[in-house]
């Protein structure tokens, strides 16, 4: 078998998973006897139906598992998998073209480690809908498609300690670990908007979890350090320390109603800058400004900056708040 997409399920219903398995099932220009869908419960009593699951003409594998969350679920999904190939969905999700499996196809046929498609965002707010298109992402596991056999000999999977913004740590290490990377510029995957999701409803989704974000380019950091990629740790550990200085001066991060967030991250972010501080340290000067200004533009785009202090002023202060306690 050639692509096997890994489906993570936890109180996803029939109703919910339809739509994607829908969108497989339409899809045009390919052998579905070349592609197969696995099916993880994660621990939950919610069940699909069988009625679902056989009224399909493509291979559907479903599995009960314990409960060990999305990161947990996806390595037990890499262990079942036997296709050359693997693309991880949210079942909440569908492919928005009829022909998204066809653009893989010939991808596969050309080879590669990785496939990191543009995709598309469904965003409602205030009953509106629009469409938000994202490229050379590393955040979002949508759409990527990875080989099983590189992702094995290279020891790449979840991170089970990571239950938010594990996505990033996953891609960036399979991304990375590859010269064998292909871009797709045409988009076939749909990041569906769903109202119950704390991540596109919370407007201080990141407010709240932007820790859990640091938690998660710590492990990165580490891993790429035990990789013996000195170079890849260190870019990405500045690019974490330009992206918390420029965040953190947003309007948002100075409101007093937003305090207990502030402190939470200020005090995440010191043990993280106090730990990877020599990487810090190592980083030349020219490069520091290259990805100030990509992280600088990023967050300007999201809204206004008021950078009050410099950086090199808000990491004195990130050390002097260790030391004082």
């Amino acid at each position: 078998m050639k692509l096997q997409i890994l489906i993570t399920q936890y109180k996803e219903t029939d109703e919910v998973v339809k739509p994607l398995l829908d969108s497989i099932a339409i899809q045009q220009g390919v052998d579905f006897n070349d592609i197969g869908v696995i099916i993880c419960n994660d621990g939950t009593d919610v069940h699909l139906s069988k009625e679902l699951m056989d009224s399909y003409k493509f291979h559907i594998e479903y599995w009960q598992n314990e409960h060990k969350g999305v990161s947990g679920t996806r390595n037990a999904l890499m262990d079942m998998a036997t296709a050359d190939y693997i693309m991880f969905c949210d079942a909440d999700d569908m492919f928005v073209s009829n022909c998204g499996l066809y653009q893989i196809m010939l991808d596969i046929n050309g080879g590669f480690d990785a496939l990191n498609p543009v995709f598309i965002e469904e965003y409602v707010k205030n009953g509106k809908t629009t469409y938000i298109t994202h490229k050379d992402d590393t955040t979002f596991i949508h759409g990527k498609v990875y080989r099983r056999q590189y992702l094995i000999d290279s020891d790449i999977r979840w991170n089970e300690d990571l239950t938010i913004h594990e996505d990033s740590y996953f891609n960036v290490i399979a991304l990375n670990m590859s010269d064998r990377v292909r871009i797709c510029n045409t988009p076939y995957y749909l990041w569906k908007y769903r109202a119950d999701s704390v991540c596109r409803h919370d407007d201080k989704y990141m407010l709240k979890t932007y820790d859990k974000f640091i938690d998660s380019n710590d492990a990165l950091v580490d891993n790429l350090i035990q990789r013996g990629a000195l170079d890849k740790a260190m870019f990405f550990c500045t690019h974490m320390v330009f992206d918390t200085y420029y965040t953190m001066n947003k309007p948002e991060w100075v409101n007093q109603e937003n305090n207990e967030y502030r402190i939470k991250t200020e005090r995440r972010f010191a043990e993280y800058f106090v730990k990877h501080k020599s990487l810090w340290d190592s980083v030349p000067t020219a490069d520091k400004v290259n990805v100030s200004a990509k992280a600088r533009e990023k967050v300007m785009q999201q809204g206004m900056l008021l950078e009050a202090v410099t950086i090199f002023d808000w990491l004195k202060g990130v050390e002097r708040c260790l030391q004082d306690e």
